[in-house]
């Protein structure tokens, strides 16, 4: 087998926004330019190059287009971004697109990834939030069945570690939901504690949008009939897609319990504030009974025979307060007061 040749000396470095360039083979990993793609995939038929950008410039798409033979409408798609979750053939390659997100300061950030998939070579375009698919690389390095597989291998690797980077945004936001859990069977309303619940559902509304038709793009790629997608890597890749069915399921139920939440929190503030308007309607009524009593001797009539009574006064007395400790208890036991 012919040895991979040294990287031409002429070669200018690659791009800022070329963050791997490698070829992978029998042999392993090495670094290489753009320029020496060709001069790389020519001499060993068994080795196939990984190039990861960061939202590249229209140069170096343009030269990997060249390089690869990539599709027009492809290549727009990876040059603009802002696509929906899909994947399409193009002759003898394969372009899929993929929603990543990122925890930042509490809130989700989302990205994209864009992937051409060749007989000897991935692309992956990254735009946004998204974080590096250096432990994908490092993973395919360190496991010599992967590497065996060649290309699909490192699709796998990229589509696997979108999905389990959303894995521990999940996680937080149930760490997050039990937490406020005390809070939200309070009797108290707390402003806050609605303005969190409603903030966690929306994340997670957007989030199950990202993840929901990533599904179909790995299904089709588990029934895909491509011989880019060998039967080994099909093997792989529905594994991908069994995480990501988990995820949107607990996606799913966080949200039905967030639903419930702000259903049991209002209930609850609801059902206090019910209780208040008792309690403040049965003091009324105490207050009223004497106020009512009382409010006869000061309309200043003078034909009001027990004015001249003896024991007047501490019979009014009484009188009232039989009626208060009649009215007390009758609210007592309704549980008025």
């Amino acid at each position: 087998m012919n040895t991979l040749p040294a990287p031409s000396t002429a070669s200018p470095p690659n791009p800022a926004c070329v963050v791997n360039c490698a070829v992978y083979g029998p042999q392993g990993k090495r670094d290489i330019v753009l320029d020496d793609i060709s001069d790389v995939l020519a001499v060993d038929d068994d080795s196939f190059v990984w190039i990861g950008l960061y939202e590249p410039g229209e140069n170096v798409l343009a030269q990997l287009q060249a390089e690869f033979c990539l599709h027009d409408l492809a290549v727009e798609d990876a040059r603009n971004a802002h696509q929906r979750p899909k994947i399409e053939a193009y002759g003898d390659s394969l372009f899929i697109v993929a929603n990543t997100a990122q925890a930042i300061d509490e809130h989700i950030a989302y990205g994209e990834t864009h992937i051409f998939l060749g007989a000897r070579y991935l692309v992956t375009v990254r735009h946004g939030a998204s974080l590096s698919y250096a432990p994908a690389r490092q993973r395919i390095e360190r496991e010599p069945e992967l590497l065996a597989m060649g290309a699909p291998a490192a699709l796998y690797t990229v589509l696997d570690a979108i999905v389990d980077n959303y894995l521990p945004i999940v996680d937080d936001f149930k760490t997050t939901l039990n937490t406020l859990e005390k809070d939200i069977v309070s009797e108290q309303f707390h402003r806050g504690i609605v303005i969190r619940l409603y903030q966690l559902k929306r994340e997670l509304t957007y989030m199950r949008v990202a993840v929901t038709p990533l599904q179909d793009v790995l299904s089709q790629l588990v029934r895909s009939s491509s011989p880019l997608i060998s039967p080994d890597a099909r093997l792989y890749i529905r594994d991908v897609l069994d995480h990501s069915v988990r995820i949107n399921e607990t996606i799913d139920a966080i949200r039905d319990m967030l639903g419930t939440a702000l259903s049991v929190n209002q209930a609850l503030v609801t059902l206090t504030q019910g209780e208040i308007v008792k309690k403040l309607g049965a003091w009324a009524a105490l207050l009223a009974a004497p106020t009512l009593i009382t409010s006869w001797y000061g309309m200043n009539f003078h034909g009001m025979p027990e004015l001249d009574e003896r024991f007047a006064y501490p019979v009014l007395i009484g009188g009232v307060a039989v009626v208060m400790v009649v009215l007390y208890r009758m609210f007592k036991k309704a549980r008025w007061l």
